[in-house]
């Protein structure tokens, strides 16, 4: 059984910076491709980032480019998002996701491609 377990959210001020962490446990961590969404209040659920198996490749939405980094260690089954620059907007509850991928990249945007997903994590910015 795959778990992933999300922490590092919490109350920071606009312009500031929080670092969430994504805990992976069941699968050998190496073998995923991992994201990162959100969703806040009364909208749907959008993806942020996605990091390929062995960190080559990075992607992101158009909305944190530049604000956010997604990274990993694959030697502590552990996948980040560094948010700097935080604003309002960005308050949501932020899930890490797994993507089984054995034989290729795996990236995607789409949720229904995760297989995996995180408990959440809170993240409010206040102004």
């Amino acid at each position: 059984q795959v778990q992933l377990v999300e922490s590092g959210g919490g109350l920071v001020q606009a312009g500031g910076s929080l670092r969430l962490s994504c805990a992976v446990s069941g699968r050998t961590f190496s073998l995923f491709t991992m994201g990162w969404f959100r969703q806040a209040p009364g909208k749907e659920r959008e993806f942020l980032a996605a990091i390929t198996r062995s960190s080559g490749s990075t992607y992101y939405a158009d909305s944190v480019k530049g604000r956010f980094t997604i990274s990993r260690d694959n030697a502590k089954n552990t996948v980040y998002l560094q948010m700097n620059s935080l604003k309002p907007e960005d308050t949501a509850v932020y899930y890490c996701a797994a993507r089984f991928s054995p034989s290729g990249s795996g990236w995607s945007k789409f949720q229904n491609d995760y297989g995996y997903w995180g408990q959440g994590t809170q993240v409010t910015v206040s102004s």
